[in-house]
């Protein structure tokens, strides 16, 4: 790969090449042993070829011969140690978020290239500006800049599902670190609860400690907890339990999911929380909204989210899991928020006791779907399809003999894009006819990256280009859809999805 990296010898497919090698390295090498094979690869003497080099330049004749041959020897060793520093500018490049999160540990290793790297300045000048762009990643890893010390001086990250920060929800999203900390309840078998701040990453040790802190000085908890444990309970009572040494456990929890603290004899007594047992039908909010208005904030919120993924967590998601060096926090938050989104679409349909109204809002969720799939948002076009699909949704026989039949053969339509069937070939025949920008529906891409992996036995990553592309071109697609202005003139709707749907 160094050969193809070198100077003369790059193209475009190089950078395709390079681009994979960078996402999916973390598979079968671990970063620790990158970086160590990147030093070795740098230092690594060319005393063969060099010798070689001075042979052929004796067997020259003339004074011009030598230095032809002088000449190709400072090349080759040039361009050698420059092609492992352009592998290591584009790996601080692509990692450059995770590197500056593991601070110190990370630090080192352009600090011990850079080092190196001046040491052969007098033997390889041309080196000189690729020692000062060096220079510069090991003061931007080392030290921020203004505008990224700014945007980190929160006290607290909203996680938006866990407490209803709607507030602040509705302020553009930022990609979430292991280190940001949160605000979180963790509830009781009373169903009393705790509020903790603690970082995103932390163990489940660490929370337990917090929580049994909190309870020491709480007049509702006049006994002192014994041994706590950790676990999420859902709406229809089955529970997980957490291991102290599991981290990040805030952004695993699915749809109407409770962290609950309480001592190993107690864990048979948890039950949900009332609200999410018990509900009162009535008429949704969404009846006094235009399917437009709608969809245009779930496209909106949906790129913050999907912008906020770094493509290196499809890899720790898909072959990594648990063990991953770098958790898929953000991929995990857009998960859910397909979760979600159906959950939100069977929800409002079934709370709906008016056999007319519920007939519209099946009509309006059915518009909304096209809008998105018009937009190229297949994250919530799908979601609200399956939603629309749930079996207790599907089984409102007067509900939908009372649709008209173009929106039922639109639906119809619909379903066969998400029909599984040969490998979800209508889904990828839709994806393969559209072009970035666009968000796919997560949950198949992961599993398409899956399968690849484990038919071919290879790790390539053609999937990430439309989507890196997707990404770039977020801004860009955003104005020519809403305008500067996309989310001032909704902010009721926005209050509304925030609040209702997650």
């Amino acid at each position: 790969m160094l050969d193809s990296v070198a100077g003369k010898h790059y193209t475009h497919c190089t950078e395709t090449v390079l681009d994979d090698f960078m996402l999916t390295h973390p598979i079968f090498l671990t970063a620790d042993r990158f970086q160590q094979v990147l030093l070795q690869q740098f230092s690594l003497k060319t005393e063969g070829k060099e010798a070689e080099g001075e042979a052929e330049g004796e067997r020259k004749e003339g004074a011009g011969g030598e230095r032809d041959g002088e000449r190709g020897e400072m090349l080759d060793g040039a361009e050698r140690k420059q092609a492992v520093l352009n592998v290591a500018f584009r790996y601080l490049d692509t990692y450059r978020e995770q590197l500056q999160e593991e601070g110190e540990r990370s630090n080192s290793f352009p600090k011990e290239l850079y080092l190196c790297a001046v040491q052969e300045l007098s033997r390889y000048p041309e080196l000189v500006e690729d020692v000062l762009k060096l220079q510069r990643w090991t003061e931007i890893l080392h030290c921020p800049s203004d505008e990224e010390k700014e945007s980190r001086k929160k006290q607290v990250r909203p996680l938006f599902r866990h407490f209803r920060r709607i507030d602040a929800c509705l302020q553009p999203r930022e990609a979430f670190r292991g280190s940001d900390e949160i605000f979180c309840r963790v509830y009781t078998p009373d169903h009393s609860y705790v509020t903790i701040r603690s970082r995103l990453s932390c163990r489940v040790g660490e929370i337990l400690a917090l929580v049994r802190e909190k309870l020491q000085y709480s007049e509702d908890q006049p006994v002192l907890p014994g041994n706590l444990i950790l676990v999420a309970v859902t709406s229809a009572g089955e529970k997980a339990v957490f291991r102290p040494s599991d981290e990040a456990v805030f952004t695993t929890l699915g749809v109407n999911t409770h962290l609950f603290a309480c001592e190993p004899s107690e864990l048979d007594s948890l039950l949900p929380l009332p609200e999410e047992i018990h509900w009162t039908p009535g008429d949704s909010k969404l009846h006094d909204m235009s399917a437009e208005e709608v969809a245009n904030q779930l496209v909106v919120f949906d790129w913050e989210l999907f912008s906020c993924v770094h493509e290196v967590e499809f890899v720790c998601y898909v072959f990594h899991g648990e063990q991953s060096r770098w958790r898929p926090l953000n991929l995990e938050l857009v998960l859910q928020r397909c979760s979600e989104v159906q959950h939100w679409v069977a929800t409002e349909i079934l709370q709906c006791q008016s056999l007319p109204k519920r007939i519209q809002l099946l009509r309006k969720f059915i518009k909304i779907a096209a809008l998105c799939k018009q937009q190229q948002d297949l994250l919530s076009f799908l979601a609200v399809v399956l939603g629309l699909d749930n079996p207790a949704v599907s089984r409102l026989r007067l509900t939908w003999e009372g649709l008209p039949g173009k929106f039922r053969k639109q639906f119809q339509q619909f379903e066969s894009i998400a029909d599984p069937s040969r490998n979800h070939k209508s889904y990828r025949d839709l994806i393969t006819s559209l072009r970035p920008p666009l968000i796919p529906f997560t949950p198949l891409l992961l599993k398409g990256i899956k399968c690849a992996s484990l038919i071919n036995g290879k790790h390539h990553w053609h999937g990430s280009h439309p989507f890196t592309y997707s990404r770039q071109c977020k801004e860009n697609h955003l104005e020519q859809l809403y305008g500067n202005n996309k989310k001032a003139p909704l902010a009721r709707v926005s209050h509304y999805l925030l609040k209702e749907s997650l």
